[in-house]
């Protein structure tokens, strides 16, 4: 791996270099926070972005896409040659360009390469960029708070300058020459190392470390915590649609109003969709959301991992932040034992119903229950006592001005 210094003064400079020859797309601030977007100029960029709703796999791997036309009269087939846009991500996070590792496992195996994304792919140039995590940002715990490979230049912003680490010759000739690179010296080197660890230091430390997820998921298989939480799943698929790692698609054949000619096209499917494992005769595999649910994040960390030797998951935390039902038991549990009680109630502590379904399954084996017992006890505590001092200051402020009477 080669790696160079530029100022961060020349990075508009890269970015309109990369803008001579590709679409560029990178984050951009929008009124609901951060997405990735054509840009038309280098200030459109955001760098300091926190993790955005949707990721770039859809550069990649297209919501919808044409796969090939038909001809019914005549029964013949036509591939579909999409035109290929030669693109440069830029600005992509560590967790999302190890997603993209994670699909080029699947759409780039040797034995069934998958043709249209492979075409994308190649015609893609990745570039990384360092970030400070979300609230919700758990990568550093599946080991994806650093990409390894995957791109072609990763930048690390070590204080008015970036440490870049080189990977494609084809990006290193551009960055020659749009910028002046240089050497890392020792004092660079010291740098990357207290912004590695100030990024470290910086994650959600209410997240537990969690060992042997792989073996948990087996051995909860049949855990009655299924139950509980495929009841609470809306089976809106947002989890899905948001996630960078998600690949599930169903192929459908649309005519054209003569019904003479068609289009097959493969859409983004959902495994947490009510009709996902539905087939022929009306038959459901999963018809409940038990059944559901534990399918999806059996699929994320226990069964791509048999497959491929690392989790589906990356930890960006996406689905947190997107699920409606808002299932995050972890920061109750740090608002209770740290009193912070407003805090408490704002995340709605009193709608926990004592099941134990989150403690039982908690691989960390934090006593959550006991702690939102406890939490709730001091939560009533304190609203009996702001009810009794609004009481007796009611009934000071009656006898005060019946004295003055």
């Amino acid at each position: 791996m080669l790696y160079r210094v530029i100022d961060a003064a020349e990075l508009p400079s890269l970015v309109s270099a990369f803008m001579e020859t590709y679409e560029v797309v990178a984050p951009v601030k929008r009124d609901q926070g951060y997405a990735f977007e054509t840009i038309e100029s280098p200030d459109d960029i955001e760098l300091a972005y926190p993790t955005t709703m949707a990721s770039p796999k859809k550069y990649f791997l297209p919501p919808e896409e044409t796969l090939m036309s038909f001809d019914a009269r005549t029964n013949s087939v036509t591939d579909f040659a999409a035109e290929i846009t030669p693109r440069v991500i830029f600005g992509a996070h560590a967790c999302d360009i190890n997603a993209v590792n994670r699909l080029d496992l699947v759409f780039k195996d040797g034995r069934y390469p998958d043709p249209y994304y492979v075409a994308r792919r190649n015609a893609t140039l990745i570039v990384g960029i360092s970030c400070m995590p979300s609230e919700t940002c758990f990568c550093h715990l599946w080991g994806s708070d650093e990409a390894r490979f995957g791109y072609d230049l990763f930048l690390q912003d070590i204080g008015g300058k970036y440490l870049v680490s080189i990977s494609s010759v084809e990006a290193a000739n551009i960055l020659e020459a749009a910028c002046n690179p240089r050497v890392a010296t020792d004092e660079d080197r010291i740098e990357f190392r207290h912004a590695t660890r100030r990024r470290q230091e910086a994650f959600n430390d209410a997240i537990p470390d969690i060992q042997d997820v792989a073996m948990l998921m087996d051995a909860f298989h049949k855990d009655p915590f299924w139950e509980e939480l495929g009841g609470r799943c809306l089976s809106c698929t947002a989890c899905s649609a948001v996630c960078p790692t998600c690949f599930c698609f169903d192929i459908q054949d649309t005519f054209d109003p003569s019904g003479e000619a068609g289009r097959r096209e493969r859409v983004w499917d959902a495994c947490t969709a009510p009709q996902f494992a539905q087939v022929a005769g009306g038959h459901n595999f999963r018809g409940d959301g038990r059944n559901r649910v534990r399918h999806r994040m059996y699929h994320k960390l226990n069964g791509f991992l048999a497959n491929h030797d690392r989790m589906l998951c990356v930890g960006c935390g996406r689905c947190v932040a997107a699920c409606p039902m808002h299932l995050e038991p972890l920061f109750m549990y740090q608002y209770a034992s740290k009193n912070m009680l407003d805090e408490l109630n704002d995340a709605h502590i009193m709608d926990c119903m004592e099941c134990g379904a989150c403690a039982y399954v908690c691989p960390a084996r934090v006593h959550l229950t006991h702690m939102f017992k406890t939490g709730k006890q001091k939560l009533k505590d304190k609203m009996a006592a702001d009810r009794a001092a609004a009481e007796a200051k009611k009934a000071a402020e009656e006898k005060k001005e019946a004295a003055n009477k």
